[in-house]
């Protein structure tokens, strides 16, 4: 979990694609083609073999899982700045067979925000996504959120900690959910993404693929570069 801080982090990572049998360029096609376009590996090795480029769909998934997450840590770091009121609500990723959670926050704008995986969906798992989200983007005004009991708990969690740690202002509470059709609408995007992947074995290797996807997502929204940047171009930036 990322350190909780009171204004909003501008952290990025240097990725290292030393020892690998592939160019740097090829990995990069590889992981964006399948957190954008929502493909199977099978269908992606094909893809990359039509392309002159023979290799098994193992790999593949390797390299989305070991560098998803590091382009989006940039992702955050770089995406432009966000409106101060929030939007909160969370969707369902199938794990092993089973429902985990995915909470996710946008902005008044639909901007994304922040997101985090979870196996729960309780107070202490919304507490813990309301501290990233706060590390990552600053201390908002106002957050709405569902009718949700755990969320409403976990938000007024964080106040408390605001109160105690001096940070002059805590976060306004709305629960509507008229207001959070935007931040459910985003969902859309996610969901069909994943649908054609048939499912995660793994929680760990499920968080990093959805880093990814919601990387895409935010480059598809216009968060990390000006107009007619072509989308693999600005994916790629955030890996140099």
């Amino acid at each position: 979990m990322r350190a909780f801080v009171l204004e909003g982090e501008s952290l990025t990572v240097k990725i290292n694609f030393k020892g690998n049998h592939f160019p740097k360029s090829v990995i990069l096609f590889a992981v964006f083609f399948y957190v954008r376009y929502g493909v199977s590996y099978r269908d992606l090795e094909e893809i990359m073999a039509a392309r002159g480029v023979e290799i098994d769909h193992a790999t593949l998934n390797r390299w989305v899982v070991r560098f998803s997450p590091l382009i989006a840590a940039n992702a955050q770091a770089r995406k432009r700045k966000t409106a101060p009121s929030w939007r909160m609500d969370e969707t369902y990723i199938k794990v092993r067979g089973k429902w985990t959670y995915l909470y996710r926050a946008v902005d008044r704008n639909g901007k994304t925000l922040d997101f985090m995986l979870s196996e729960r969906r309780n107070t202490a798992a919304a507490r813990r996504f309301f501290k990233c989200a706060v590390g990552t983007n600053g201390i908002p005004d106002r957050i709405a959120i569902d009718k949700s009991g755990a969320n409403l708990a976990g938000l007024q969690s964080l106040n408390v900690i605001l109160r105690f740690t001096g940070a002059g202002r805590i976060i306004g509470i709305v629960q509507s959910k008229y207001l959070n059709n935007i931040v459910e609408q985003d969902h859309r995007f996610i969901k069909r993404m994943t649908r054609p992947m048939l499912g995660f074995k793994a929680f760990h290797s499920a968080a990093a693929t959805l880093a990814g996807i919601e990387t895409a997502n935010m480059i598809r929204k216009g968060q990390l570069a000006q107009t007619g940047v072509p989308a693999f171009k600005q994916f790629a930036a955030l890996a140099a």
